[in-house]
């Protein structure tokens, strides 16, 4: 059995349930927005989030229909979130195959979007907790502000650690933290429990993105995404930001150069590269993805035990060593 199928374990049943609610969410009479859906389907995930919180409800006590009604909509938001990037950034594959916008074209995958956003407020109506939908909401707003964010900050090179880490927050690490601390609102959890969840998602954001960001300095088929890719939108992430943070002046300021130019030919690329490995910023990297790593297993081992528990723990551990 696959990793992430036994992880799903303890809510499969819960999962299914979800996947069902989730594609009939997705449905339209529009024949564009039917194949569209269905090639999005096609190359999604594995529904890390949702399974994030339908795990941290069990851990938290009970899977309610609250739970599977927030893990679709926080999974709509996620989608939605996707196409519009995908759009902003001129992304041309995601997960190794054709992104919406290269298909169908900008204003299809927008509308498409919107389309999607929009069902999630239709499927909001029919939660229970207001606050849910209000988290929700500021959720949403919050991710359009990192995405600004890091708008804004292509192409600065005198970006910190710090405040890289800010636009992390916005942008991945608040939506796992918001469906772990959900999943724990929805079983009644009390609300020291929910903000263990919360920090718990957090750290996982964090991990996630972290690694994400290091596959972009490896050619690898598996990931579905061209090598040097953040690096061609103007994007410098953890691992060149060491390398420039960590270089006397004047071994990096051919590569500020090529940065501030946005000089970002092939072979350009291939040198910062090459100098964010030769400098360890993968290492750096990698270290700093595992103390977030052990920082959730240890928030996360304060719960109960169940079975739920013990796969947010395989899910932690999945998350920093995967390889897509």
């Amino acid at each position: 059995m696959k990793e992430i199928e036994q992880i799903k374990k303890p809510v499969s049943e819960a999962f299914e349930q979800f996947e069902t609610a989730f594609a009939h969410a997705l449905f339209s009479e529009v024949k564009s927005i039917r194949s569209a859906i269905e090639a999005l389907r096609h190359s999604s995930g594995k529904h890390i989030r949702p399974l994030l919180l339908l795990l941290s409800a069990s851990a938290c006590g009970r899977v309610s229909p609250d739970a599977i009604q927030s893990a679709v909509l926080l999974e709509l938001l996620h989608t939605a979130s996707l196409i519009h990037d995908d759009v902003v950034d001129d992304t041309r594959q995601r997960r190794g195959a054709p992104s919406l916008n290269t298909v169908h074209g900008n204003a299809v995958a927008v509308l498409v979007g919107d389309f999607i956003l929009s069902s999630m407020m239709i499927r909001a109506l029919g939660t229970v907790d207001r606050t849910i939908v209000e988290m929700i909401a500021t959720l949403s707003r919050s991710m359009a502000e990192g995405e600004i964010k890091q708008l804004d900050d292509t192409g600065e090179m005198t970006l910190s650690e710090k405040e890289y880490l800010a636009v992390l927050e916005k942008k991945t690490a608040g939506l796992l933290s918001s469906c772990a601390e959900i999943g724990a609102i929805t079983a009644g959890a009390p609300y020291d429990m929910q903000q263990r969840c919360r920090m718990f998602g957090d750290l996982l954001g964090l991990c996630f993105q972290i690694k994400d960001d290091i596959f972009d300095y490896f050619d690898d088929a598996n990931i579905g995404k061209p090598s040097g890719n953040d690096i061609r939108e103007g994007k410098v992430t953890l691992p060149l930001l060491y390398a420039l943070a960590s270089s006397p002046a004047e071994e990096k300021a051919p590569y500020l150069q090529m940065l501030h130019a946005k000089q970002f030919t092939p072979e350009n690329i291939a040198a910062l590269i090459r100098f964010a490995k030769a400098k360890g910023g993968i290492e750096y990297a990698e270290h700093r993805m595992h103390e977030y790593r052990a920082k959730a297993v240890e928030i996360i081992s304060t719960l109960p035990r169940s079975d739920a528990k013990d796969s947010l723990l395989r899910l932690a551990d999945y998350i920093v060593t995967r390889t897509k």
